[in-house]
C-alpha cells in the first residue's frame, strides 16, 4: 500500500476530501487559502472555487457539492460556482467556526465545529432544512463516519486523542450514548478525517503522524499507511471499485526545516488498499 502523490497542490491546509460517485471526482477543501476543489482522477484536471472564507467541507450533491464555510452551511453549483446559503449556525462565537461534515446513509448532513475554548464544540445535524444540535462537550469535532450496517456513528475529538463510537439510529437520525473507541492520549499525534472501510474497520488520518492508521470494529490498531507529510489531515475513499483511499495533507504551520524535510506536504495522495470503502452517500437535502 504505497502512497502515490496524484496532485502536486501544496495546500496550505487540505481537508475534507469526498468522492462523488455520480461524476467520478474528488471533492476537496483548502481551509485557508478559501477554496473548493473539484478533482478529476481521468484528467488530472484541479478546478478551484473560491469561496472568500474558510471552508472546512464539501460534500457531492446534486449539481455540485454541500460545503462547510466558517459560519454556515452552502450549496455550490459546479457549472456556475454560485454560493447559495442553506443555513447559518446560530450560537457561535466570533473565532469557533465549522470543521468535519459527512452525510449519513440518509443523506442527512452531520458536521461538528471547532472552539478555541474546550468543550465548546457541538455537533449539528442538517435534515432538509432543518437544523438540530446533537451534542456538546466538543472542542475540535473530527472524524466523522458510518459502519457498514449504518448502526454505529464514529466522531474524534482531536485535542483530546479519542475516538468515539456512538449506536446510530438511522431512521430518527438520532445517537446513543457515546463510548471509547480508541484512546490515543498516549501518542503525539491528533485523530482528524477519517472513513470506513466494507469490513467495517475505521481509518483515521492523524496529524502530526504522517500515517493514516486503520482500526478493527474493536478498536485495536491493525494496519497503518505512511504518508510522505507529517500532517495528514483526512481521508476518502473512491475510484470506480471503492478501493482509492484519497488523503489529504497540509503545510500550514510547518517551518523551512520541516518543509524541507517533508517537500510534498500540502499534496493530494492516493492508495490502493484491498477492501473498499463505504460508498458515499451524497446530501439529499
Amino acid at each position: 500500500m504505497r502512497p502515490e502523490n496524484v496532485l502536486r497542490a501544496r495546500a496550505r491546509l487540505g481537508e475534507g476530501p469526498a468522492w462523488d460517485p455520480a461524476a467520478e471526482v474528488l471533492w476537496w477543501v483548502d481551509v485557508w487559502d478559501y477554496r473548493v476543489h473539484r478533482w478529476d482522477p481521468r484528467t488530472g484536471d484541479d478546478r478551484a472555487f473560491d469561496v472568500d472564507e474558510a471552508a472546512a467541507f464539501a460534500v457531492p450533491a446534486p449539481g455540485g457539492a454541500v460545503v462547510g464555510l466558517r459560519q454556515r452551511v452552502v450549496r455550490l453549483d459546479a457549472a456556475t460556482g454560485h454560493v447559495e446559503t442553506l443555513v447559518e449556525v446560530p450560537g457561535l462565537a466570533p473565532r469557533e467556526r465549522i470543521n468535519d461534515g459527512k452525510c449519513d446513509p440518509r443523506g442527512r448532513l452531520w458536521f461538528g465545529t471547532y472552539a478555541r475554548d474546550e468543550g465548546r464544540a457541538s455537533l449539528w445535524c442538517l435534515d432538509g432544512a432543518r437544523l438540530r444540535r446533537m451534542g456538546g462537550g466538543l472542542t475540535i469535532a473530527n472524524g466523522l463516519a458510518w459502519s457498514p450496517d449504518g448502526a454505529t456513528f464514529y466522531l474524534s475529538d482531536s485535542p483530546a486523542k479519542k475516538i468515539y463510537a456512538f449506536p446510530f439510529h438511522a431512521d430518527a437520525g438520532t445517537l446513543g450514548e457515546r463510548r471509547v473507541f480508541a484512546d490515543r492520549s498516549g501518542g503525539a499525534s491528533f485523530p482528524d478525517g477519517a472513513a470506513t472501510d466494507a469490513e467495517g474497520c475505521l481509518w483515521s488520518a492523524h496529524w502530526e503522524a504522517g500515517c493514516v492508521f486503520r482500526f478493527a470494529p474493536d478498536g485495536r490498531e491493525v494496519d497503518r499507511i505512511r504518508i510522505p507529510a507529517p500532517l495528514t489531515t483526512s481521508c476518502a475513499f473512491g475510484g470506480a471499485d471503492g478501493r482509492d483511499l484519497y488523503v489529504t495533507t497540509a503545510q500550514v504551520g510547518l517551518g523551512d526545516e520541516r518543509i524541507e524535510d517533508a517537500w510534498e506536504s500540502g499534496d493530494l495522495f492516493r492508495v490502493r488498499v484491498e477492501v473498499p470503502g463505504v460508498p458515499v452517500v451524497p446530501f439529499v437535502g
